[in-house]
C-alpha cells in the first residue's frame, strides 16, 4: 500500500479529459446553409464526378415530380430516399450522376394558369395557343425554380445546375420522335372507345390521374317493356334495370343479362309483370314499395328461368332475340330502336336486378358488348358534361342539358327521372346510395365514362419489337433476349415478362404492377388540352396517319428548334413536302398524355447526348407506391415497345407519410407537416435521419412528438462523434498488430466488422431503416453505453506511453473514420461538420470511399454471456444508487454467480469491465452488491486497495503523476 501523498493536491490538471471544439448543440438551421454555400462554391457535385471517373456507374434516373408549388413532406422523404441510393452507392466506390427531373407539361399547370385567367376574367380562347403555353412554361419554370433550391436545402447530391425537364425542346423533340416510333411501326391507332373523362377539365384522364371518393348517388330502377320474345309469357313483361346514373338512361341502347342467373317474372298486385334475377326479387321490391302476392301469380306468370333462355324458344333450340323498347319511346327517332337483351358474362347478382342497362358511350363492357352486335355510340354528351344541342328527348334547352355529373339534373326531381315518372317507368328512386366513385386528382370533380375518338396504343396486337439498336445487358437471360427479338410478341407479353426479370424492392410490388398491367385495357395516349407535346400524326379522311420518315424526321427537327410551338397549322406543306397534297391530310390537335411524356425520360435523360455520365438501361427507379400505375408502367409500357425491354433493371417503392395519428394528412384538418419549417427548426438532418429510420416501405407516419424522438436519437449520434473527438485530440499513434492488443478491444474490431457487413447488405437491399437502426444501435449500445464508458477510465488517467490507451484510442481511430462515412449518407451536414472539424484542410468527407475495417473476429457467444452478467450488475447496483448508499458503482462491491461468468476473465477484468471497486464470484445465482471499504484514489476516483486514505492516489496515478511532475 502507497503512502500518501499531497491529499490537497487537485489532480484535474493530471487527467487527460476530451478536448474538442465540435459543440453539442447542433446548430442545425443556422450551419447547414453555409455548408451547403460551401459545396456550391466548390462544386462539390462536379469534384465527385471527377474523383470517380471511370469508376462502375451506377444509375438511378429520377422520376419526374410535378413543377407545381411547394415542396410537401412526400417529396422530401423521396429526395432523401434517392440521394440516400446515390450517396450510398459513391460511397461504397461507384460512379453514381445524378440527374433531377422535373415533368412540366399537363393539365395541373394548364389548371392553375386558367385559374389566373378566369380570376382576371379572361377568356384562354381568345389568347392565341403559342401565348398560353408560354404562361405555362413560365408557371412550370417559375416552380422549378422554387423546389431546385428547397431540394438543395435538404442537402441532396445532384446536378441541379442542369436538371432534366419535359419541357426543353430538346426533350420535347425526343418524346415526339419516340412516338414517332409507335407510328411508323404501325402500333398506333385512333378509335372511339370510352374513357375516362374530367367534364369540369374537358380532357381524358389517365387511371393514374383518378383518385375515388365516398359519395351518395341517386338509385333508381327503371322498367323496359318486352314486346318480342322467344318466350311468349315475357311480351309484355317489364324488365328492370337499376342504375346510379340516371344521367345515362337517355342514351341506353340494350340490355344485359347473365346467361347462368335465374330469373324470375311475377305480377304484382296492379296487374304488371315484372323480370328479375330470382335473388334479388325481394330487394327490389322493398326498393319499390311492392309485394309479392303468390295468389295472384298464375301459369303464365310466376315462373323461373335461366338467362339463357332470353334467346331460345320452348324446345331449347335457336329462337329470336328478347327485345325491350325504351321508356321514352313514344319520342320516336332513336328512341323507337329496339334495345336487344344481351348475354354479357360481367352481369351478378351482387346488387341491383341482375339486369344491366347498356349505354356503349358511357361505359366500357357497355361498349364492347354493343359493338359485338352491331350498336355503336351516338356521342351525346359533349365535352364540358352537357348533351347535345340537337339531343331530341332532352329538347337541347339550359335546364335540361345541365351537367351530368351534377347532382340536382340526377336527383329523383331531376329531370331525367321526373321524364321517367310521367313514363310510368320510374319503379324507385332514391338519393341515399353511398359508394365510391372516381374523381380528378386535380380538380377534385366527379368523372364520367365518355366515348370520345382518341389515340391508342393497342396492348394484345403483335408488336415488330427488336428494330432499334439496344444492347442485351449480360447476365439478363433469355428471357430478355427473346423480348429483343422480333418475335411479334405484344406489348402486355412483352411487358410481363420484364415485370417477372425486373427486381422489385419490396417484392409486393412485382404482383401489384403485374395485376395491373395485366388486366389493363388499351394504352390511351391523347388529351384535348393545349400544354403538352402534340400527337405530331397527319391524318387522312378514312382515319389512316401518314407513315413517313421523311415527314416525321422534319418535325422532329423543327420541334427540337423551336419546342412545342412548332407544330403549327401554318407549317403543314413544310413539313409533308412535295410528295404529299397538304389537302389529303389534316394535323392531329390533340396533345400527348403526360404519362407518356415521363415514360420517354429514360431516352432523353440516359441515352447519352445532353448527360454524357448518364448510362441506358437504369440500375434503379425509385418513386411511391402510387406510380405501380403510373411513371414505373408508362416508362415500362414505352420502352417495351420501342426497346424490348423495360429501362430500369430494379424498382424501390415507398409508402405515403402519414398523420402522426395514422390518419392521411389534410391541410383542412390542420395536421400536415411542413418540411420548409421542420428545417427552420431543426436542421435538415433531422428530417433525413427520420426518412431513413421510418420503414419507408409501408405507409409511415410524422408529428411533433415523433420529430422530437428523432431529435432525441440524433442528439446521441453527435454525442458520439463529439466524444470520438475529444479523444482524439492529438492522437498520432499506432497499435501494431492486433494480437498485441487487449480482449475489449479485439471485441469492437469484430463488432465493427460484423456492423460492416451488416450495412452493406442492407445498402443491397436498399434497406435504408435498417442501416440507420444499425448505426444507431451500434453508436449507443456497443460504444457509448459499453465500450466507452469502460474505457473513459484507460483515456482520462493511463499515462500518455500506455499501450492499452494507445490501443484504445487506436481503435477510436478506426471507429472515427467508418462511423464518419457510415453516417454520411444518412447525415450529410453533421458529417461534413465532424470530419472539417478533424481533418479542416481535409476536404470533404463525400469524397471518401467506403471506409476499410480490419477483419478480426471474436467469441461473440462469450461476449454476450459477459454483457449479460453486466447488465445484471447494473440493475443490483441502481437500487442502492437510489437510495443514496451509493453514489457510483465505483462505490460497489459485487458478487456474482461463478457459473455467469464466462471463461478467461479474471475478477479484475469483470471490476474494470462492471466498472466497480470489486467482483468475486460465489455460489449463489444471485448477483449482491455492497459497499466497498477502500479509499477514493484522488485522480481516477477508483476506490482501490492501494489507496492508504481518501484523495491519495493509487499505484497508476502515483506513476503517471510522477512521470508528468519530471516532465515539467
Amino acid at each position: 500500500m502507497t503512502e500518501p501523498k499531497d491529499a490537497t493536491r487537485d489532480y484535474r490538471d493530471t487527467v487527460f479529459l476530451p478536448k474538442t471544439d465540435f459543440p453539442m448543440k447542433a446548430g442545425l438551421p443556422q450551419k447547414e446553409p453555409k455548408i451547403l454555400a460551401r459545396w456550391q462554391e466548390e462544386n462539390l457535385y462536379e469534384e465527385l464526378r471527377e474523383a470517380r471517373k471511370d469508376r462502375e456507374k451506377f444509375i438511378l434516373h429520377d422520376g419526374p415530380p410535378y413543377a407545381n408549388g411547394d415542396m410537401h413532406i412526400g417529396h422530401a422523404l423521396n429526395r432523401i430516399l434517392k440521394d440516400m441510393v446515390v450517396r450510398s452507392q459513391t460511397l461504397l466506390g461507384k460512379d453514381a450522376p445524378f440527374v433531377p427531373g422535373w415533368d412540366c407539361h399537363g393539365l395541373p399547370i394548364e389548371w392553375k394558369v386558367e385559374e389566373q385567367y378566369r380570376k382576371k376574367k379572361k377568356d384562354k380562347k381568345a389568347v392565341p395557343a403559342a401565348e398560353f403555353r408560354q404562361e405555362c412554361r413560365d408557371y412550370a419554370a417559375h416552380w422549378v425554380n422554387v423546389q431546385r433550391e428547397q431540394l438543395k436545402r435538404l442537402g441532396l447530391m445532384a446536378d441541379f445546375d442542369d436538371p432534366y425537364l419535359t419541357m426543353q425542346p430538346e426533350s420535347e423533340a425526343t418524346i415526339v420522335a419516340e412516338l414517332m416510333k409507335f407510328a411508323e411501326a404501325g402500333n398506333l391507332y385512333r378509335g372511339s372507345k370510352p374513357v375516362m373523362w374530367s367534364p369540369v377539365e374537358e380532357t381524358a384522364l389517365a387511371e393514374a390521374e383518378v383518385e375515388y371518393e365516398d359519395i351518395t348517388s341517386t338509385q333508381i330502377d327503371v322498367a323496359f317493356e318486352i314486346v318480342e320474345s322467344p318466350m311468349p309469357n315475357l311480351i309484355g313483361a317489364q324488365v328492370v334495370i337499376w342504375t346510379t346514373t340516371p344521367w345515362t338512361i337517355p342514351v341506353n341502347q340494350a340490355i344485359s343479362f347473365g346467361t347462368d342467373i335465374t330469373y324470375e317474372v311475377f305480377r304484382v298486385a296492379d296487374g304488371r309483370r315484372f323480370v328479375v334475377a330470382e335473388s334479388l326479387r325481394d330487394e327490389f321490391l322493398a326498393r319499390a314499395g311492392l309485394e309479392y302476392d303468390p295468389s295472384i301469380q298464375d301459369e303464365v306468370d310466376d315462373v323461373l328461368f335461366d338467362g339463357e333462355m332470353f334467346g331460345l324458344t320452348d324446345d331449347q333450340s335457336v329462337g329470336g332475340q328478347t327485345i325491350a323498347r325504351h321508356p321514352m319511346h313514344h319520342f320516336g327517332g332513336f328512341y323507337a330502336r329496339p334495345r336487344p337483351l344481351l348475354a354479357g358474362d360481367f352481369v351478378t347478382t351482387d346488387s341491383g336486378t341482375g339486369l344491366v342497362h347498356m349505354s356503349p358511350d358511357h361505359g366500357e363492357d357497355d361498349f364492347l358488348l354493343c359493338r359485338e352486335h352491331g350498336i355503336e355510340p351516338v356521342f351525346a354528351v359533349l365535352g364540358d358534361g352537357r348533351y347535345r344541342d340537337d339531343w331530341e328527348w332532352l329538347g337541347g334547352s339550359d335546364d335540361r342539358r345541365r351537367a351530368v355529373i351534377n347532382k340536382t339534373f340526377n336527383s329523383p326531381d331531376g329531370p331525367i327521372c321526373s321524364d321517367l315518372r310521367e313514363a310510368g317507368a320510374l319503379l324507385s328512386a332514391s338519393d341515399d346510395y353511398a359508394h365510391s366513385y372516381p374523381h380528378s386528382w386535380r380538380s377534385k370533380a366527379k368523372v364520367i365514362y365518355r366515348c370520345t375518338p382518341q389515340w391508342f396504343v393497342p396492348m394484345d396486337k403483335p408488336l415488330e419489337v427488336g428494330d432499334f439498336d439496344v444492347a442485351v445487358p449480360e447476365g439478363f437471360g433469355a428471357a430478355v433476349a427473346m423480348a429483343t427479338s422480333k418475335d411479334h410478341s405484344t406489348l402486355r407479353e412483352i411487358a410481363m415478362r420484364e415485370i417477372e426479370r425486373v427486381k422489385f424492392y419490396p417484392e409486393k410490388g412485382r404482383r401489384r404492377i403485374g395485376s395491373m398491367v395485366e388486366g389493363r385495357p388499351d394504352w390511351v395516349l391523347s388529351r384535348q388540352r393545349a400544354w403538352g407535346v402534340p400527337i405530331t400524326l397527319f391524318v387522312r379522311q378514312d382515319g389512316t396517319y401518314l407513315q413517313d420518315p421523311a415527314v416525321n424526321a422534319r418535325v422532329v427537327k423543327a420541334v427540337r428548334e423551336q419546342g412545342v410551338d412548332a407544330w403549327d397549322e401554318s407549317r403543314k406543306a413544310e413539313y409533308l413536302g412535295a410528295d404529299h397534297d397538304p389537302n389529303e391530310f389534316e394535323m392531329v390537335t390533340d396533345i400527348l398524355d403526360v404519362w407518356f411524356d415521363s415514360g420517354c425520360t429514360h431516352a432523353f435523360t440516359l441515352e447519352g447526348g445532353r448527360w454524357p455520365d448518364q448510362r441506358w438501361p437504369a440500375d434503379l427507379y425509385l418513386e411511391g407506391s402510387d406510380q405501380h400505375r403510373g411513371w414505373f408502367q408508362s416508362s415500362l409500357l414505352e420502352s417495351s415497345a420501342t426497346r424490348g425491354r423495360a429501362p430500369y433493371d430494379a424498382v424501390l417503392t415507398h409508402g405515403f407519410t402519414m398523420a402522426s395519428d395514422g390518419k392521411k394528412m389534410s391541410k383542412s384538418l390542420g395536421n400536415t407537416i411542413d418540411p420548409l419549417k421542420v428545417m427552420e427548426q431543426y436542421g435538415a438532418d433531422i428530417i433525413r435521419l427520420w426518412a431513413l429510420s421510418v420503414d419507408f416501405t409501408e405507409d409511415h407516419r410524422i408529428g411533433d412528438e415523433i420529430l422530437k424522438g428523432v431529435g432525441d436519437q440524433y442528439r446521441r449520434l453527435r454525442n458520439t462523434f463529439r466524444y470520438l473527438l475529444g479523444a482524439l485530440d492529438g492522437f498520432v499513434g499506432d497499435m501494431g498488430d492486433a494480437g498485441e492488443i487487449p480482449e475489449l478491444e479485439v471485441y469492437i474490431l469484430a463488432l465493427l466488422a460484423d456492423l460492416d457487413g451488416k450495412l452493406k447488405k442492407a445498402l443491397e437491399e436498399y434497406d435504408f431503416n435498417t442501416y440507420t437502426r444499425l448505426l444507431v444501435d451500434f453508436c449507443n449500445e456497443d460504444l457509448s453505453a459499453f465500450y466507452f464508458d469502460i474505457r473513459k477510465d484507460t483515456l482520462y488517467c493511463d499515462g500518455p506511453d500506455s499501450t492499452r490507451r494507445n490501443a484504445y484510442r487506436t481503435v477510436l481511430d478506426l471507429l472515427f473514420h467508418a462511423l464518419v462515412r457510415y453516417a454520411a449518407p444518412v447525415l450529410v451536414f453533421t458529417a461534413e461538420e465532424v470530419w472539417t472539424t478533424r481533418y479542416p484542410e481535409g476536404g470533404s468527407v463525400h469524397l471518401l470511399d467506403w471506409p476499410p475495417v480490419p477483419g478480426v473476429s471474436a467469441d461473440g457467444a462469450r461476449w454476450d454471456k459477459l454483457r449479460a452478467l453486466r447488465e445484471r450488475v447494473t440493475e443490483a447496483i441502481e437500487p442502492l444508487r437510489r437510495d443514496k448508499t451509493i453514489r457510483s458503482s465505483l462505490e460497489a462491491d459485487v458478487v456474482v454467480p461463478a457459473s455467469a461468468v464466462p471463461e478467461g476473465f479474471t475478477d479484475e477484468d469483470l471490476a474494470e469491465l462492471f466498472i466497480t471497486a470489486s467482483v468475486t464470484r460465489g455460489q449463489s445465482d444471485e448477483v449482491t452488491v455492497s459497499r466497498t471499504d477502500e479509499n477514493k484514489c484522488g485522480r481516477c476516483w477508483r476506490l482501490l486497495p492501494s489507496v492508504a486514505e481518501d484523495g491519495a492516489l493509487c499505484d497508476r496515478c502515483e506513476t503517471v503523476v510522477a512521470q508528468l511532475d519530471a516532465a515539467e
